[in-house]
């Protein structure tokens, strides 16, 4: 791997992905590993549907290592060249400005929304990485959730399908269901639709050398145990729900929809380049990936999935920043720019949010490794669709990108209006340890200038 990119130790370190072990098999015998994912649809059933906002799915894409703003949606052509960097401008169709890197996206930003003055809080990865997801910095006294796991615990699944999932598994250091039970955590896909070779979700498909019949024979005989089971513990809950849970997970991975949602088989040529499939990144020698990962999560919020999660690259540039951007830029401005037109022709840009973050921007002056470092006091995110404004910048940073000049955003905000389009009140407060409240997001206010 090219030395441009391997980041600070602390981004190496958070590139290492935190791995849960889902298991449901009874005594090993089918190997599957769905169960706790799918034990939320108990809860789903038992209480009233609870009212969706605008945005009825959200994907989220995240660029882990901190993407710059100032080679991205935040360029300063009229900055010294050791602050503005070694780019050009490309203008929007809405009259804006975006680095030339993001040549496609500026042909869509009429529907979308740039905002380019979020505050952030702690310029470290690991830190910053769970801030973002979770809305709350790490502490030694209480885990918080994801909002990939909020959203699953206030909505549960739909159509059958895992309310939260990762493509390709969850990224290190953002955390995880905190507080919550673990029933609410993501699937991981624990494969990448963009990498070389076959694609194949881990634990979709019956486990090798397990035929339909024997699939079919083992089910029929683990029912039998949890039936006298539950004939000699008939008040015990645990048991009267867990062939529910069973009979869910085998109906995912026996579903013809459900494998049809988690395929790219049968996507044609022309959708493949419109997410911009031929793209390879020439210091990992590997395809970038991002075209199909954002297809595939098109396909799974289309088919019910509410949050999806999606990461790329490597932006942590403390050198050679603009090699870094060459590599890694075209195939996300194709697969980005792909993505939104697609989810409008579609019509499904009005209900689905789509959420672009990093965990902070880049110093504002070049370094001497021609590199930027890390910088949390202002930076730029993009929102697009789920009742987000469509065509608008909002809020500004100084001169040289280094403090916000105009409408500051703290993160708390920002997701704190996500929340919203959701058609969840971010002030709720949920209980942690059964007996303590707290408030989904702290101290976040409603962002009204990015709502339409």
């Amino acid at each position: 791997m090219s030395k441009l990119h391997l980041g600070c130790p602390g981004f190496q370190q958070l590139r290492i992905s935190r791995r849960s072990a889902l298991q449901i098999g009874f005594c090993g015998a089918l190997g599957l590993s769905l169960g706790d994912l799918l034990r939320g649809e108990a809860r789903a059933a038992a209480e009233d549907a609870k009212s969706e906002g605008p945005a009825k799915s959200i994907i989220h894409l995240h660029l882990p290592g901190g993407m710059a703003q100032q080679e991205s949606w935040d360029p300063k052509p009229e900055a010294p060249v050791e602050y503005r960097g070694a780019f050009q401008v490309a203008k929007t169709n809405t009259g804006e400005v975006f680095s030339e890197n993001f040549a496609r996206l500026s042909k869509v930003a009429d529907k979308l929304t740039i905002v380019r003055s979020v505050m952030g809080k702690i310029p470290d990865h690991g830190q910053a990485t769970y801030h973002t997801f979770t809305g709350y910095t790490p502490s030694t006294v209480i885990d918080y959730p994801q909002m990939g796991a909020i959203v699953s615990q206030h909505f549960g699944p739909r159509r059958g399908l895992p309310p939260y999932i990762a493509i390709p598994n969850s990224l290190g250091f953002s955390g995880g269901t905190g507080y919550l039970s673990s029933k609410y955590g993501a699937f991981q896909l624990g494969a990448d639709p963009g990498a070389k070779g076959e694609f194949k979700v881990q634990d979709f498909s019956l486990p090798s050398g397990v035929s339909d019949q024997q699939f079919d024979r083992r089910r029929q005989a683990r029912a039998a145990i949890e039936s006298h089971l539950r004939s000699m513990h008939a008040g015990d809950d645990t048991q009267n729900t867990m062939d529910e849970f069973y009979d869910r997970a085998y109906s995912l991975v026996t579903s013809s929809e459900a494998q049809q949602a988690f395929s790219l088989t049968g996507e044609p040529q022309s959708m493949l380049d419109l997410y911009g499939d031929q793209y390879i990144l020439k210091a990992r020698r590997e395809p970038a990936g991002i075209g199909k990962r954002l297809l595939m999560a098109r396909r799974l919020v289309e088919a019910g999935v509410r949050f999806v999660t999606v990461q790329y690259g490597a932006w942590d540039s403390h050198a050679s920043i603009k090699d870094n951007c060459l590599d890694q830029m075209p195939a996300l401005d194709h697969a980005l720019a792909g993505l939104i037109g697609d989810l409008d022709d579609r019509g499904l840009l009005s209900s689905t949010l789509v959420m672009v973050t990093t965990e902070f921007g880049r110093t504002p002056k070049i370094n001497n490794a021609n590199g930027r470092d890390h910088w949390a006091r202002v930076y730029s995110l993009l929102l697009a669709g789920g009742g987000i404004t469509r065509g608008q910048v909002f809020g500004a940073s100084d001169a040289t990108a280094a403090e916000p000049s105009r409408d500051a955003v703290t993160l708390e905000d920002f997701l704190f209006t996500v929340y919203h389009q959701l058609g969840i009140n971010a002030d709720e407060e949920l209980l942690a340890f059964g007996t303590r409240p707290i408030e989904i997001i702290r101290d976040g206010k409603l962002v009204k200038g990015i709502i339409a």
